[in-house]
């Protein structure tokens, strides 16, 4: 129940997801769990459908770590639904399945199993539309935070982002798998245009719509105090990472930080469900944050070097 050191790490948790105020349903889904199997009671929290309240919790991470999962599902009449659900699904019955049975407990490794999960539930959602017509083209985005030790992981697909909060700033760790971050990125769209434009929506892959998936595997150290925030983009599109920061600084706790920031989304108009998972990152077994301590996207390496 501790860090690697025998020094105790907690992450206190939340999540709530919103239909937002133009859709039917809600085709967002998101996951926080426990890893590490304390005698067969181990937290995992879902979305708590019937009140839509945020769903909290605290963990005293173990030497399994913990899991923070956001996806965005997206096709015609449920199939949105369904895609984001069996991502959820499968990625913790993966992890279940490989990595808490594992006997190398590795960061580096965590990481490669994070990305095998995430592979594998591209391949069951696939599977999935083409048995059956309904669920013919389903999608879903998902952005995966594996927490071990004193790193912390983001696997992704889409456009759902993560975000690290430290020292008052929120820094985005993902970046936006979008045709429009694609404009920005080879400079032919400034990101001021891109937050105008009304091809936000288009995503250059997301899980299920082909046999094969480009999952983008970051990773970050952390520090004592710092806060994880998880979100779909029905967040993302309405709220500016400065107000993320802003929100972060005066919430007392994640659950209260989830409230607000639905709450400000549906304020805003609501244009598309939304759904926010935060963690907040505390125990000695944290170093505090120093001079120099760099909050930024680090791609993984996945050839085996590290």
């Amino acid at each position: 129940m501790y860090g690697f050191d025998g020094r105790e790490i907690r992450v206190a948790v939340a999540g709530r997801t919103d239909v937002g105020q133009r859709r039917r349903e809600n085709q967002d889904a998101f996951l926080v769990a426990d890893l590490t199997d304390h005698d067969g009671d181990a937290l995992v929290l879902e979305p708590d459908v019937e009140t839509g309240v945020p769903v909290t919790g605290e963990i005293r991470l173990g030497p399994k770590g913990a899991l923070c999962l956001v996806a965005d599902g997206m096709g015609g009449a449920a199939a949105g639904g369904v895609a984001s659900n069996v991502a959820v699904a499968c990625i913790h019955d993966e992890l279940t399945r490989q990595w808490t049975r594992d006997r190398v407990s590795t960061p580096q490794h965590f990481a490669t199993r994070l990305k095998e999960a995430v592979e594998a539930s591209n391949s069951r959602i696939h599977e999935t539309s083409l048995a059956d017509a309904r669920y013919r083209g389903m999608g879903t985005t998902a952005t995966v935070v594996g927490i071990l030790d004193t790193f912390l992981f983001v696997a992704q697909v889409g456009d759902s982002r993560a975000y690290l909060v430290r020292g008052g700033e929120a820094v985005q760790l993902t970046r936006d798998q979008s045709y429009i971050q694609h404009l920005v990125d080879v400079g032919s769209l400034t990101e001021e245009e891109a937050e105008r434009s009304d091809h936000r929506n288009m995503i250059l892959q997301a899980l299920g719509t082909s046999p094969f998936v480009d999952v983008d595997l970051t990773y970050q150290e952390i520090r004592r105090g710092d806060l994880v925030i998880v979100c779909s983009d029905g967040l993302s599109k309405v709220v500016t990472r400065d107000e993320l920061s802003e929100f972060a600084a005066r919430a007392g706790t994640p659950g209260v930080l989830c409230d607000e920031l639905v709450d400000l989304a549906n304020l805003r108009g609501g244009p598309d469900n939304v759904t926010v998972v935060a963690a907040r990152l505390d125990g000695e077994g944290l170093s505090e944050p120093k001079e120099g301590d760099a909050v930024e996207r680090r791609v993984f390496p996945t050839d085996g070097t590290r």
